[in-house]
């Protein structure tokens, strides 16, 4: 890579906006002319993409070029609790001429539920869930953005309440945090962005660097200081100084083991989940329950083996249908066969629509989920160009999307709906008739 590209790669994730999409645009002309090598592209899609805007080593556009880089056909933003890198993200999909697909990752509160006081898919707290707001019409960004903005507020809140606890646990090593000065820097919350956990451990991994070096040093003072459960695939990251993703290794050490020790209960920062499926329904966005599964190697290296939903799944399915959810978004690469056909079978049951994004949130993810490309998942693909058309008719007109009363009154069968709008997503339909 010459010098030139180099520059313009690395001002993708400029502090400025306007700087990073011209730099997009400058790679862009680079490919056209033949001076970058134009990637293979199959069929490959990814709806579950973090930015800087959540917790991400990519900005939206940074995010687009990686997905383009990948092969990807299609990309779909999806930040915790913001939708602020929206816009950037659907400007440089153009740029790059990526379909994609805009959403919000939230949690929301199932106490007032019957999987209250259950682990659901949420590794740090009972009867809290994680859900997946998708193919939010582009007219609806305000409003979504406004919705989130308090929730933002007493996260904050808490997040700096969590670094108290943190650095009671430091203090007799001599490590002390800032949220002001240490973990805000490191996001984007001055523009709509959120602070998530991965940024205090981010913070702290910076902090743990500084002060024992990369290597040995710093795995005993895991092991034999902080008595940590270090996983031997990430030790061994750990061990070479080398590593270029040394810091997202380490936050992933940290993760899987040491959240439990500072972790403050969210409360207030977590809407009722029946407020979330409002916002959902009045922005004509499709609301997507986020399945996990039963945990034992984690594939990212920062979750620990646990029990999530397996064992009562069918009551899971049976609360979300009442409350109106209209997906079920899961991930080949993170269960087995066993996991994942269980789970088609009760969306086939319960009539939701099946969503697929390999969430990436650290540079040793790749953008590509190869299990996709297995037949049995074929319709994941095809639901993604669904999503990309039911954004499209729903930014034009929100009674237009694939959930609105009117277009389940006419094509009340979900999988001819899927094949509408799939033919819409690829180009292929206007959609005029609907």
């Amino acid at each position: 890579m010459d010098a030139e590209t180099m520059r313009y790669v690395d001002q993708l994730n400029d502090d400025d906006v306007s700087v990073r999409l011209q730099a997009l645009r400058a790679l862009m002309q680079k490919v056209h002319e033949g001076k970058i090598e134009k990637p293979q592209q199959g069929d490959d899609v990814n709806n579950h993409i973090h930015t800087t805007y959540s917790f991400s080593p990519y900005s939206p556009t940074k995010a687009i070029w990686m997905a383009y880089r990948a092969g990807l056909k299609t990309a779909g933003i999806m930040d915790h609790d913001s939708i602020s890198g929206a816009r950037e993200f659907i400007e440089a999909g153009k740029i790059a001429g990526i379909a994609t697909t805009i959403g919000v990752e939230c949690r929301a509160d199932f106490s007032n539920t019957p999987l209250n006081g259950r682990r659901i898919n949420n590794p740090d707290q009972k009867s809290i869930a994680y859900v997946a707001i998708h193919g939010i019409p582009h007219t609806q960004i305000d409003a979504v953005r406004n919705f989130f903005v308090p929730y933002v507020k007493e996260r904050n809140k808490r997040n700096a309440l969590m670094v108290d606890r943190i650095n009671q646990i430091f203090e007799p090593f001599g490590i002390h945090l800032s949220f002001e000065d240490d973990v805000v820097p490191l996001s984007k919350s001055h523009e709509g962005g959120s602070i998530t956990e991965r940024h205090l451990l981010y913070a702290l991994s910076l902090k743990l660097v500084g002060k024992l070096g990369k290597g040995q040093a710093l795995v005993d003072f895991l092991v034999d200081d902080l008595k940590l459960e270090v996983n031997p695939r990430v030790a061994g990251y750990l061990l070479d100084a080398e590593n270029p993703f040394y810091e997202y290794d380490l936050l992933g050490a940290l993760k899987s083991d040491l959240v439990p020790r500072f972790y403050i209960d969210a409360t207030r920062e977590c809407p009722d989940v029946r407020e979330v499926v409002e916002l959902t329904r009045s922005i004509g966005a499709i609301l997507a329950y986020a399945y996990l599964g039963d945990v034992t190697d984690s594939v990212t290296g920062d979750k620990r083996s646990q029990k999530f939903e397996d064992d009562y799944l069918e009551l899971l399915f049976e609360v979300i249908s009442e409350l109106g959810f209209n997906a079920v978004t899961y991930m080949p690469s993170r269960n087995t066969i066993q996991q994942l056909k269980r789970v088609k079978a009760l969306c086939e049951k319960y009539g939701f629509f099946q969503i697929s994004g390999e969430d990436i949130n650290s540079p040793r993810q790749s953008f590509v989920c190869t299990h996709l490309r297995n037949e049995e998942f074929r319709n994941l693909v095809d639901a993604t160009w669904a999503l990309i058309g039911h954004e499209k008719m729903a930014t034009h007109d929100i009674n237009k999307g694939m959930f609105s009363p009117d277009i389940v009154y006419r094509y009340p069968d979900l999988n001819e709906r899927i094949d509408i709008y799939k033919m819409i997503g690829q180009g292929l339909d206007s959609g005029d008739d609907l």
